[in-house]
């Protein structure tokens, strides 16, 4: 059996899919494209489909991960065009490794997030950055099926700096004005999970920061954070082996 390992995007209306359709969407494809699944064994077998911290709805993403068994040695970059035509635009596969061993959930411990914050100066979200990385603590309350809870943010962002604008292909900005501030902000992936969202209220905690109109996130990469705190490709070491 064979293992290989995905990388894809999730751009565009598709932000707005739950994960659990997005995975139906994906074993269609996955079955309109040929690729000789393995299933687990029992009454009720299913492909062996693994996903890997999957965006919340609501956010894109550059960098999400699944892992595919197959029961057949199948070609990683014929696999690729293959699975391209069968799934919908705004699911685009970016890379395919054949796994060599390992976890990847253990090589993912942060993500990279850009946040567009429409209708903010640059300098003022500046501002709240800074007021936000000078305290030790900021507490947010989050609500969840069980009630309110409250989360420590702080603890979890490992960097956040505010960029100017660009046109870089990586990320959509049509549809943004000016002025419009950007945060790229770097989060270890904790329990619980610190989300766009919560970096965003924390900054309403720490600076009064509220934007005219809702945050635009997109989750730009995933990995394990080095000595240096950056993100270490999780597939670097399968395309290295």
């Amino acid at each position: 059996m064979q293992k290989l390992r995905l990388r894809y995007t999730k751009r565009g209306r598709l932000r707005f899919t739950s994960h659990r359709d997005i995975a139906r969407t994906f074993e269609r494809a996955l079955r309109r494209a040929g690729v000789p699944m393995a299933y687990s064994q029992g009454f009720s077998p299913h492909p062996k489909v693994s996903w890997v911290g999957a965006a919340p709805t609501g956010v894109a993403s550059e960098a999400e991960y699944v892992e595919v068994s197959v029961v057949e040695r199948v070609d990683p970059a014929a696999l690729k065009i293959a699975l391209d035509e069968a799934l919908p635009p705004g699911i685009d596969v970016v890379d395919i490794v054949q796994a060599h061993g390992g976890n990847l959930t253990e090589r993912i411990d942060a993500s990279e997030w850009r946040i567009e914050l429409d209708g903010i100066e640059p300098e003022t979200l500046a501002d709240a950055v800074r007021a936000f990385l000078a305290q030790e603590r900021v507490e947010v309350e989050r609500l969840t099926k069980d009630g309110k809870r409250i989360i420590d943010v702080r603890p979890a962002v490992v960097s956040a700096l505010v960029e100017p604008r660009s046109s870089d292909a990586g990320h959509d900005e049509a549809g943004l004005s000016q002025p419009c501030g950007i945060l790229m902000t770097v989060v270890r992936q904790v329990t619980p999970t610190v989300r766009p969202d919560d970096v965003l209220n924390a900054l309403r905690v720490v600076a009064d920061l509220v934007p005219p109109v809702p945050a635009r996130a997109t989750r730009m990469a995933q990995g394990r954070l080095d000595d240096e705190g950056r993100l270490v490709d999780p597939l670097q070491q399968d395309r290295e082996s």
